[in-house]
């Protein structure tokens, strides 16, 4: 099942964490009266886009199974990676493929896969003036992570329904106080952004106006794709840095050179 959702900016502004805006303005411990200011602008720039602009999402539910640190999702073999040091001590060393059930149970588990996004032109029509311009690229991102806010609500709670009658107020939505967890590519447990040729394979990005670069980024910038999880235990967590061995054991599975498996996981090396 695939579906794609366009939602109107309205829609939207609810469930906007102004937490991340404010953070990308360098407004994070600065006077109240600042970001009263500055969420003013905001505001008033939103209210121009409802009659402009929407957003876009696209979701699939899958059947899948992990096979060892890899997941398998209606027939795609997506390999994950594993902490080599756990976030505390005494806990495991965790991997996405953990929080689904083995192929060896021969029992079928389920995996969400998403990406959401922007009209292009939300962040191109603005260009000449520079502070409209850099408005208008935070609330684009804003916009992009609501998107799968909301997005991800509903897939709970009405297509995939394992929450159907989750009642969170907006605090504890942005708290992530739900069950289940959407990991995004880019993210720490997720860090390769050459996962959204994999993903694309599954949901068609390019059906809601994604398009992908060489190396997996997206465009337009503001975009999210990512998986969604299900189960009751599952959390984030940081997937720290990897040695040289999981780096050749993941290029492996990947099938794909080292090197160039190198490239998309610097970050983490």
């Amino acid at each position: 099942m695939l579906k794609y959702i366009d939602y109107t900016i309205s829609s939207l502004r609810p469930y906007i964490n102004w937490l991340y805006f404010y953070h990308a303005w360098g407004l994070a411990g600065k006077p109240q009266e600042e970001k009263e200011r500055m969420r003013k602008e905001a505001d008033a720039m939103l209210d121009t886009f409802e009659r402009r602009y929407h957003t876009h999402a696209v979701f699939g539910v899958f059947d899948a199974n992990s096979d060892g640190d890899d997941l398998i999702i209606n027939g795609i073999r997506l390999p994950m990676l594993r902490q080599q040091h756990p976030t505390k001590e005494g806990e495991p060393n965790l991997c996405l493929a953990d929080f689904v059930r083995p192929l060896t149970g021969g029992i079928t588990d389920r995996v969400g896969a998403f990406a959401t996004t922007v009209d292009a032109a939300m962040e191109h029509d603005f260009m000449t003036d520079d502070f409209k311009r850099m408005l208008s690229q935070t609330l684009s991102d804003r916009l992009a992570e609501a998107t799968a806010e909301l997005m991800h609500l509903e897939v709970r709670r009405k297509y995939w329904a394992y929450a159907p009658d989750e009642q969170l107020s907006m605090r504890e939505l942005l708290r992530e106080d739900y069950q289940g967890i959407r990991p995004a590519v880019g993210y720490p447990s997720m860090p390769d952004t050459s996962m959204n040729f994999l993903l694309d394979q599954l949901i068609d990005m390019k059906r809601i106006g994604i398009h992908l670069t060489e190396s997996g980024a997206m465009r337009p910038h503001a975009s999210v794709s990512g998986l969604m999880f299900a189960h009751p235990k599952a959390h984030y967590f940081d997937l720290g840095k990897i040695g040289d061995d999981q780096l050749r054991d993941y290029a492996r599975r990947r099938h794909i050179p080292v090197e160039l498996a190198r490239r998309f996981l610097a970050s983490r090396l």
